[in-house]
């Protein structure tokens, strides 16, 4: 029998784990639309995804305790307010990091019309995702330019650029950073008039960070006045509600499914039982699928293109906007970019 006095509620679209806890615990599964104030109030636990937004409003009369977000972002969290109730959050970061990586240069082969180590590539964050990005494409020849003002800072040297740089001498902007709303260092609309005006070689803009890194307006108006080159978009401004105009711009236009990888999913879910296991002391659980190996060190542009194709879903995005929800949920894993060099 369960323990009756541990309760969870976990997203039921996050995959592997149904039915792992249910020894242990009292669980329910439910839709990100199904987890509500009402619902969470007698809980002691909540697993969750981006689209369970973890603030006062749903959390105020709640008992829970631990929050574990198989994503590797936090922004759909309150966390001040979390920590104003000694509710523990606990996010996957770099667990999907190899397949966005793949997104970004299977889509750039996608839209690009010369080899691409002949563009220079500038990449906006270097963390988890940033940092593999950097480190495929200097294995392919690419020139990078590295803009991360935090560890700037923190670490020195001579090898970062800031982002005047990235908007005067990029030719592909990638951007990998996670939101945050204000500080020096605020991301929100990090892409926005300001940025945009400066840029000078009608570069591919990529997003694969959070919407509101870039200002929809902006784009917008930046690609009609020819100041940007091919869009590249997965995260959205008011996703699931996305832009039309934007969405007609985009070269390549898919429902936040960058991250989407079995590996990546494998490493997230793990991540998110061992949480809950260590903080409720519960017996450890192994998640329904094989463990992954280690992430790519380098790839070959024939691997990646082999590895992945993103314009059936780009297409389905485009044909049907209104989509959106149902072609994240029932996307179809795919696996990340094989071990490989160019010959």
């Amino acid at each position: 029998m369960p323990n009756s006095n541990i309760r969870l509620i976990i997203e039921k679209n996050i995959p592997f784990v149904k039915g792992l806890l249910d020894e242990y615990a009292t669980v329910r599964y439910l839709a990100p639309e199904e987890i509500t104030a009402k619902a969470v109030r007698d809980i002691d636990g909540l697993v969750i995804r981006t689209r369970t937004i973890c603030n006062e409003e749903l959390l105020k009369r709640s008992e829970c305790k631990l929050i574990a977000t198989a994503t590797i972002g936090t922004d759909h969290i309150d966390l001040p307010y979390c920590a104003s109730r000694s509710i523990t959050a606990v996010n996957a970061p770099g667990c999907n990091a190899p397949a966005v990586a793949q997104y970004v240069l299977a889509t750039l082969l996608q839209v690009i019309n010369r080899p691409l180590n002949s563009y220079t590539v500038g990449i906006i964050g270097l963390g988890h995702v940033g940092s593999i990005v950097e480190r495929w494409l200097r294995g392919l020849d690419v020139k990078v330019l590295r803009c991360d003002p935090p560890r700037m800072r923190a670490e020195g040297g001579d090898d970062w650029v800031d982002m005047d740089t990235i908007a005067r001498e990029a030719d592909i902007i990638s951007v990998h950073t996670p939101l945050t709303m204000e500080g020096e260092d605020s991301t929100f609309h990090m892409l926005g008039d300001e940025f945009l005006g400066k840029l000078k070689r009608m570069p591919i803009i990529i997003n694969t960070s959070r919407g509101a890194v870039a200002d929809t307006r902006a784009l917008i108006e930046a690609s009609e006045c020819g100041k940007i080159g091919p869009m590249i978009i997965d995260c959205w401004e008011n996703e699931p509600e996305i832009d039309p105009e934007l969405l007609r711009r985009a070269a390549v236009a898919t429902p936040h499914i960058a991250g989407y990888s079995i590996e990546g999913k494998v490493r997230a879910s793990q991540v998110v039982m061992d949480a809950v296991s260590t903080f409720f002391m519960l017996p450890r659980v192994t998640v329904d699928a094989p463990l992954p190996p280690a992430p790519a060190t380098g790839v070959s542009l024939s691997g990646v293109l082999a590895s992945y194709n993103p314009m059936p879903e780009s297409d389905a995005l485009k044909a049907d906007p209104s989509r959106f929800e149902e072609l994240r949920n029932n996307y179809v894993l795919r696996h990340e970019a094989p071990e490989g060099r160019e010959h």
